[in-house]
């Protein structure tokens, strides 16, 4: 009879249970699988390729791509207008500007103009337009080198009414005495002006009209 404890401690194999533990274990046994079913990790589907879930969306990577016959036109590039340098035989070198279309001027007509003198590197030195303002006060000068400088009668000749030219005035035929116009009146300008007369100085002159 003692050894009937002992064989209880044992576990019977289960091809010698009774009908009626298996019968009591099955209800366990569903629902640890309902349990795993209940928890279980979703499945891993496989992903749409990429192109074709873009392509899905309504993104087209074909459409930005640049082709010819799609990219603006490009603009059509004008040349520059090239402004021409003529040397005149005194050495006095001009550009012309604007063309006038009025009457010429010729050697020995009274003209009347505004001018801006500038040194050859650019600085400002006199002008007949106040540069803040825009009033112009014009002068009135002859054709006539014994009056004017030569190298500003050689530029205005030629010129018809309403015209603009640049000119760089040698000092061979520049400031030779005090007494050539244009000159400023006031004492701070025309101390400016004799203090560069050894220097070729621009002069850019716009015909206003013959008297």
């Amino acid at each position: 009879m003692e050894a009937i404890p002992s064989l209880l401690k044992h576990k019977i194999p289960c091809s010698f249970r009774c009908s009626s533990c298996i019968d009591n274990e099955q209800p366990k046994n569903a629902t640890a699988e309902n349990l795993r079913n209940r928890f279980r990790l979703p499945t891993v589907k496989r992903m749409m390729p990429r192109r074709l879930l873009l392509q899905f969306m309504g993104f087209n990577p074909l459409l930005f791509i640049v082709q010819p016959a799609l990219a603006a036109p490009m603009p059509e590039m004008k040349e520059p207008e090239v402004i021409r340098t003529l040397k005149l035989p005194s050495g006095v070198r001009i550009q012309e500007i604007i063309e006038g279309t009025g009457p010429e001027a010729n050697e020995g007509n009274l003209v009347e103009i505004n001018y801006v003198c500038r040194r050859a590197n650019g600085y400002f030195v006199h002008s007949t337009v106040d540069q803040f303002s825009g009033e112009s006060s014009p002068v009135i000068l002859p054709l006539n080198e014994n009056e004017i400088i030569k190298g500003l009668k050689d530029a205005i000749t030629g010129m018809k009414v309403g015209g603009k030219r640049r000119a760089l005035i040698p000092p061979s035929v520049g400031y030779v005495n005090e007494n050539l116009k244009p000159m400023p009146e006031e004492f701070g300008p025309r101390r400016s002006l004799m203090s560069h007369i050894n220097e070729p100085l621009i002069f850019e002159v716009q015909l206003l009209k013959l008297l």
